[in-house]
């Protein structure tokens, strides 16, 4: 799995027009997904999304987690975190998981989420074209990929 973590004062999520999901400060999370992840990707990055101090204290040093500040996160599917782009000019998405295998994660990594953070999280919807709005705070931006775990 690959997660690129912003720190935002705001970011929302639109469907066809339609608010579908929204906070005020916090984090947005672009999640990817690929076959080879599991349970063991789950619980890795979500326990790492919801402790990563990337927040200010009082000192102004990024020393304080998401949960430590009362912050929200928004989850957006993004298959094309995976895209391969070492040929040619027209990215390739073979890595990215298929519906079928990335629904089902996606369902429990948002059900992780949720118990590791102690609080509803906010959405996209898995496959649908969605316009995503952020005020990128610092700016600060993290890429994690579960797979340089160890």
């Amino acid at each position: 799995m690959i997660a690129v973590v912003q720190r935002v004062s705001e970011s929302s999520v639109k469907i066809e027009g339609e608010v579908k999901g929204e906070i005020g400060a916090g984090l947005m999370v672009l999640l990817g997904i690929e076959d080879a992840d599991d349970t063991e990707d789950i619980q890795w990055l979500s326990k790492k999304i919801t402790n990563m101090r990337i927040f200010n204290d009082d000192d102004e040093v990024m020393n304080k987690s998401v949960q430590d500040v009362n912050g929200d996160i928004l989850l957006i599917s993004q298959f094309t975190l995976h895209a391969s782009t070492k040929k040619g000019n027209r990215p390739s998405y073979i890595r990215a998981a298929k519906p079928d295998v990335a629904i089902p994660l996606y369902k429990k990594f948002i059900a992780q989420v949720e118990a590791d953070f102690g609080k509803k999280i906010q959405t996209g919807e898995f496959g649908a074209d969605m316009k995503v709005s952020l005020v990128n705070d610092g700016p600060v931006t993290i890429i994690i990929d579960s797979k340089d775990k160890k």
